[in-house]
């Protein structure tokens, strides 16, 4: 197996050139074993995405996962939501066969080792380092294969309340899993839907997800306009993360979804602990404030976010990426469906638009995040050396996977890529001049170190 799969949240890579039917046998033995031998546990939950290759990776894991002992809950296709649900349900740890938002050529495996949420830190190193000293447990376990959609659609409806208001929304499953179950959650509510590729059948041009948010987003944008809808949603290629816009076509930022939630909920929930992640615009941080309540910032990435969320039982927690957790009225599973239900609930209750609910909202001036080519061998080198430069002319720091620099009304967060050879950077102010002067700073000083 080559060492580049092996990632800060999961396994991922290019199928079958570094994800394919052998690594997949070799995982299933390595997980199996390790979960028995070092966490206790005698079953585990798996299930798969809709890429062409999730099939015959599905069946070549479960093959090692059954040759260590261990049981197998299968619950063939799902999103990677229903597969959290599904973990959770069981009381058990558990195994997503997808690439969420890669390439649709990619494929991989998210593994969870506690009842939080999926690997994170050493967690994948420790099973990489596990797998190569191959002394795999010897045993033949069962396997029982299970059926949770129904449950699960039950159990997402069954929270919502919707208002007489009838919400018209375009949705985008961008050919995704989310295709195989978003019109039999959304046409049990008081909605007027219309799904983009959606033949006349039910079913999708190909099952290949083109999972990119972003690269969706024109055409999303386009048909809302054309038929006069509500809003538009898109999702990435496992249903985990989520894109939206408002009538109008414009796009709304996460922060944004989170403060219209935010200002739902806060009166409801008796933790009024509130959480962001280190991209995320300060905007959220100083409504939470404003409203009362307690902000909580977290690194980046969602295995971080959503223990974070449970552990500590916070009723929302936003991912400047799409990650959203509500956790205020069910077990938090990142649902994109669900948070976007959530705010189709919201605006099923009130005369305003989305827009107008937008509006209302402060907001700052950010810069897009820009990559920095950086060795692996060189850019934490980069990283230590400018928070040695912010040392030295005292500026406030926080160390949060990387170096957060905030100043009166600005911030700069600079970070190693966790996924390549790359360091990040990410400004913002709460004007022009603040934030250019900011960006040509952490400009020149990643250059500077990075020669």
């Amino acid at each position: 197996m080559k060492d580049n799969i092996f990632r800060e949240y999961d396994i991922r890579g290019k199928y079958p050139d570094e994800i394919n039917e052998e690594v997949a046998y070799k995982l299933g033995l390595g997980y199996g074993s390790f979960l028995q031998e070092f966490l206790g546990q005698d079953a585990c939950v798996l299930s798969h995405d809709n890429r062409l290759s999730s099939p015959s990776l599905h069946d070549s894991m479960v093959k090692g996962l059954l040759e260590t002992g261990i049981n197998v809950i299968d619950y063939g296709l799902t999103t990677t939501p229903m597969n959290y649900y599904a973990r959770h349900i069981n009381d058990l740890f558990g195994v997503m066969i997808t690439a969420s938002h890669n390439p649709k050529d990619d494929n991989g495996f998210k593994f969870s080792f506690d009842k939080y949420a999926n690997a994170r830190g050493m967690m994948i190193q420790d099973l990489k380092r596990y797998i190569e000293k191959g002394e795999f447990k010897d045993g033949k376990g069962s396997i029982e294969h299970r059926d949770i959609r129904n449950e699960y659609i039950e159990y997402v409806i069954n929270t919502l309340k919707f208002g007489k208001k009838r919400i018209k929304v375009v949705l985008d499953p961008a050919n995704g899993v989310t295709t195989t179950i978003a019109r039999d959650i959304y046409e049990k509510l008081n909605i007027d839907l219309t799904i983009i590729n959606e033949k006349s059948d039910g079913s999708f041009p190909n099952h290949h997800p083109d999972p990119s948010i972003e690269s969706n987003l024109d055409q999303l944008k386009a048909k809302v306009l054309e038929i006069h809808a509500d809003l538009g949603i898109g999702f990435d290629g496992d249903g985990d993360r989520i894109g939206i816009v408002d009538e109008k076509g414009n796009r709304v930022a996460i922060e944004d979804y989170g403060i219209i939630i935010l200002r739902n909920i806060i009166d409801k929930v008796k933790n009024r602990s509130f959480l962001y992640d280190a991209k995320s615009s300060d905007s959220f941080k100083d409504e939470v404030l404003r409203l009362g309540g307690i902000p909580v910032i977290c690194r980046t990435g969602s295995s971080y976010t959503q223990e974070k969320v449970l552990k500590d039982n916070i009723p929302l927690g936003i991912q400047y990426v799409g990650h959203i957790s509500l956790n205020d009225r069910l077990f938090s599973t990142e649902s994109a469906m669900y948070s976007s239900l959530r705010l189709i609930e919201i605006l099923s209750k009130t005369d305003k638009t989305l827009s107008e609910l937008v509006q209302t909202i402060p907001h700052y001036l950010n810069s897009p995040e820009e990559k920095f080519a950086s060795p692996d061998t060189k850019k934490y080198e980069v990283i230590e050396n400018i928070k040695k430069y912010c040392l030295n002319n005292n500026y406030k720091i926080m160390e949060i996977d990387g170096l957060r620099v905030m100043f009166k009304d600005s911030w700069a967060y600079v970070r190693c890529s966790n996924t390549g050879p790359n360091i990040t950077l990410r400004c913002e102010a709460k004007n022009q001049n603040d934030l250019d002067n900011l960006v040509k700073l952490f400009t020149t000083l990643i250059n500077l170190f990075n020669k």
